[in-house]
């Protein structure tokens, strides 16, 4: 892939996790208070049940298996962990303590792709984690130890997800909606028993909370997933883990520019550290793609 197109398909990738930084202000400003399961559901069912009745195609074969494992991965208990972390913890924090991810598909990487650990994407980690810690965190926070312990469980789950879906693809005849579909649809209904017993269904929902539900399904799950799947399939996965990155700097912006959030020094920092881990932990990459291209050309001329 030539630099060009390894650029193009990065920018790609980082629109979802920027629609997904978007979930903190929307989870706190728009929706029935207290009710992450359904959230979560309803974040995740209407769309994709949208996206089967367009495509009209189920899974077969081995793929009823796969396709059930990535939707609790990806959508089901990502979901959850997500809501979850996001009503007991700060947006940012939330964003922070998940910001783990890619050192798990780095392990998981090696184990499930053979894919070769790289010293300066350990080191790339450590130093969006710190990027992260600098926009995001606020004196005299509060923080929850179940907030926590869900953000780290969302973590892994969604870094298993792109580790798995990376290895399966998909079908050759199936197209990439109705993919992200049968995950979705397969996320909603694991939750759905869930958030009726534990939860119950809200007695009425107001104007703003519709808004913000049909946000959530539509931009947030539709949209976002599909661009997702598409940069995983066209990205390698340490990749596409470091561009989850951009969820933090969206977080705070929205909240700078819509909650009259005021950013520091010290974040605006924090967003430029983030921003050079990104580009340190792919420069070998870039240098990769660049020397292909050459021979490539050369074996073209010959």
């Amino acid at each position: 892939m030539s630099n060009r197109a390894l650029l193009f398909w990065m920018m790609v990738a980082s629109l979802a996790p920027i629609i997904w930084g978007s979930t903190y202000i929307v989870t706190t400003q728009l929706l029935v208070e207290n009710k992450p399961l359904v959230a979560s559901m309803l974040r995740a069912l209407p769309a994709g049940i949208l996206l089967l009745l367009f495509s009209r195609q189920l899974p077969s074969g081995i793929w009823w298996f796969r396709a059930i494992v990535l939707g609790v991965l990806n959508i089901g208990g990502f979901f959850y962990c997500l809501f979850y972390a996001a009503y007991l913890l700060p947006g940012g924090v939330a964003a922070l303590v998940m910001s783990c991810q890619p050192i798990i598909v780095m392990l998981l990487g090696t184990l499930v792709l053979n894919n070769k650990l790289l010293p300066r994407q350990f080191i790339a980690c450590v130093v969006a984690a710190i990027g992260v810690a600098l926009l995001v965190i606020k004196p005299h926070s509060s923080l929850s130890f179940p907030g926590i312990i869900a953000g780290l469980s969302g973590a892994a789950l969604m870094a298993t997800g792109i580790v798995f879906t990376k290895k399966w693809g998909k079908p050759q005849d199936v197209s990439l909606p109705t993919f992200t579909g049968w995950q979705l649809v397969v996320g909603g209904l694991f939750l759905l028993p869930f958030a009726l017993l534990q939860e119950g269904m809200p007695t009425h929902f107001t104007i703003k909370n519709i808004i913000g539900y049909s946000y959530l399904s539509l931009v947030g799950a539709l949209l976002a997933y599909v661009l997702w799947f598409k940069a995983i399939e066209k990205l390698p996965v340490v990749t596409v883990s470091f561009i989850s990155f951009a969820s933090p700097i969206a977080a705070t912006l929205l909240g700078y520019l819509i909650l009259d959030e005021k950013l520091n020094a010290l974040q605006l920092l924090g967003a430029g550290v983030i921003i050079f881990a990104i580009i340190i932990s792919q420069q070998q990459l870039l240098k990769r793609s660049t020397t292909t291209q050459p021979d490539a050309l050369s074996s073209a001329k010959n």
